[in-house]
């Protein structure tokens, strides 16, 4: 044990970490196997022995910004994360079947649960924090800017691929006046987007992507791509080039790495997002050639990380009335995920990328809005 804490602490130096510290960022150890969890499961085993209460730290997001800067993951290599590369090397990890595993464990929780920290439209996505600290108003801001930049009408035809519990519908359709067609896999999203978008221009489906047929003059798809994995990104922009009219425009909002990659964090993978991944610029660039036509890249990932801590706080504010139905270890693992999630971003390890791609090309040239 001595000489294996030994390990950590070497990898440790530099970063301003030290364990069993009195800084907010310091990770206080209750259990000596730790240290040899996480050097043999490298980041699962990090995540798995803070949902066991082997170790806790005042401030993860700290934490993480901390580690995630100075590279620390780097350098432990454990065979969980080989695994993950080989399966998703030598499989297709997100098949009709195996995309449904996300909606199911993440998506199809308790609308509850998401209720007690997202806003009013019900945004799992990030928030556009200009000229604003309040999560409500950012949401609002990100939902107008996606409109904006689509150059919605009363005259169009939207379709949300990944619709969510439907919020962009119903702000959409509430003051834009377009028509919004919503599509999901998971059937409590579905079932809320439905009640939720009662009375407007609103019709939501329950299909996989790759089932799409029908033309429309708009498409979104706002935090959904990075569940498509990179052996089908050519076959997801077919769809969308497919089902976009030529004179229409798409916008695509989603996280992305810094680097391509063919998987995610072991821990994330496991007990966040099944079979899920962040797209690179290569690989989407890779994913549209002879297809879209590029008008606007727009990086607002900074953002992210206010996102997460305004959705941790509510997290947290909201957990008495949840605790019964989920239980602490749930506890701890939403706010392990919440809190890494904002330090990487924090670090620009993750970005969130708005695109808005055309057919052709706007004949006049786009005109940006921010």
């Amino acid at each position: 044990m001595k000489r294996e804490r030994q390990i950590i602490e070497s990898l440790l130096a530099g970063t301003g970490i030290t364990i069993d510290g009195s800084n907010p960022y310091d990770p206080q150890v209750h259990n000596e196997g730790f240290y040899g969890r996480v050097l043999r499961r490298g980041s699962l085993g990090l995540g798995e022995s803070y949902m066991d209460g082997w170790w806790d730290c005042e401030n993860l997001d700290q934490f993480f910004h901390k580690i995630i800067s100075a590279g620390i993951e780097k350098k432990i290599s454990p065979w969980s994360l080989v695994l993950v590369y080989l399966q998703s090397l030598l499989t297709n990890q997100q098949t009709r079947i195996r995309s449904k595993k996300v909606a199911q464990e993440h998506y199809d929780l308790s609308p509850e649960l998401y209720e007690s920290f997202l806003d009013p439209y019900n945004q799992y996505t990030c928030g556009y924090f200009k000229d604003t600290n309040n999560l409500n108003e950012a949401q609002e801001k990100k939902l107008d800017l996606i409109c904006r930049k689509l150059q919605l009408s009363d005259r169009d035809k939207v379709l949300d691929i990944g619709c969510g519990w439907g919020g962009f519908a119903k702000y959409a359709a509430k003051h834009y006046g377009c028509h919004v067609t919503g599509i999901t896999i998971s059937d409590e999203q579905a079932q809320y987007a439905r009640e939720y978008t009662q009375g407007l221009p609103v019709e939501i489906k329950l299909i996989d992507y790759r089932d799409l047929s029908e033309k429309y003059d708009k498409i979104l798809v706002c935090g959904m791509i990075e569940h498509v994995g990179y052996k089908n990104y050519r076959t997801f922009m077919k769809v969308v080039h497919n089902a976009l009219k030529d004179d229409g425009l798409f916008l695509l909002h989603t996280m992305g790495g810094n680097h391509s990659v063919r998987g995610t964090d072991p821990w994330i993978n496991k007990y966040i997002f099944p079979n899920g991944m962040l797209p690179s610029i290569k690989q989407i660039g890779k994913s549209i050639e002879g297809l879209l036509v590029m008008e606007d890249w727009h990086n607002f990932g900074t953002n992210y990380d206010k996102t997460l801590m305004a959705w941790f706080e509510n997290f947290h504010k909201g957990w008495p009335n949840l605790k019964d139905k989920y239980g602490n270890r749930f506890y701890r693992m939403w706010k392990y995920y919440l809190l890494s999630c904002a330090g990487s971003f924090r670090a620009r390890r993750i970005q969130l990328w708005q695109i808005v791609l055309s057919k052709h090309g706007v004949p006049d040239g786009y005109i940006s809005v921010r």
